[in-house]
């Protein structure tokens, strides 16, 4: 195997959950590209085969699902859904999120409990269906954020608690997974990226977050699919348990 074969994904199967805008579009194109077939979950589900079209025109196939991860019984519904399409899952990308920004003393408790419970509880509920239905090893990307490394000047404590969290749950799985199951945790740490998220920002923030980062620049999806595909494939076969920043320098010391 050749150092650029590592890299393809031929004959892989890949579960993207938070599929149906932002990265996680960029993320199931990719890896089509890469050569998986993709399993699409999120609860907008009238968006997914929009992304799914990337993955066809990728030369791909894909199957999509309504799902919402705070549900531990939708979370291994999805799963089920992908071993039933395609026969097997390879690939979990733990991608679903959601955030605010709201100062400390006025954050409500459902609020805090609200963040936590998509992008903390909902990334652990697919890693463990994940991990009860892989029989032949696997690979998990858990989708954190810069902010759980060093806070960027935002009010969001919920936020960055929660991607906190993703990196010691990251660590904890690898631990418990890599030897025992053959499943490889790793965790990717975006820093400022065109979505969802970034585009409620005000552009004055957007631009002082320019300055602040070495490369001057917000980063590209393509940049951080790139890594992702990575993570994912054998080029990075002795690695797990890890946290990658791809973030133009922000969290460098």
């Amino acid at each position: 195997m050749s150092v650029l074969d590592r890299f393809r994904l031929d004959g892989k199967v890949a579960v993207v959950t938070g599929a149906s805008s932002g990265l996680g579009v960029a993320f199931a194109k990719a890896l089509a590209e890469a050569g998986a077939d993709v399993v699409l979950g999120a609860r907008r589900e009238e968006r997914l085969p929009e992304t799914g079209k990337l993955v066809e025109a990728a030369g791909r196939k894909y199957a999509a699902k309504r799902t919402d991860v705070t549900s531990p019984q939708e979370c291994e519904a999805l799963i089920a859904f992908a071993i039933e399409k395609f026969g097997k899952a390879d690939i979990l990308v733990n991608n679903a999120g959601v955030g605010t920004a709201i100062p400390a003393t006025r954050e409500t408790p459902e609020q805090f409990r609200d963040v936590l419970d998509v992008n903390l509880f909902g990334a652990y509920w697919m890693a463990q269906a994940f991990a009860k239905a892989n029989k032949d090893g696997g690979v998990i990307v858990n989708i954190s954020s810069i902010l759980g490394i060093k806070p960027q000047g935002l009010p969001q404590a919920a936020y960055a608690s929660s991607k906190a969290g993703l990196i010691g749950l990251t660590r904890d799985l690898a631990a418990q997974w890599t030897g025992r199951k053959k499943i490889r945790v790793n965790a990717l740490a975006p820093g400022f990226f065109p979505s969802e998220m970034s585009d409620e920002l005000p552009k004055e923030m957007v631009e002082m977050l320019k300055m602040f980062a070495p490369a001057g620049r917000l980063g590209e999806p393509e940049e951080l699919a790139a890594t992702l595909i990575w993570l994912v494939s054998d080029a990075s076969s002795y690695v797990t348990g890890i946290t990658v920043p791809v973030d133009g320098g922000l969290v460098m010391p």
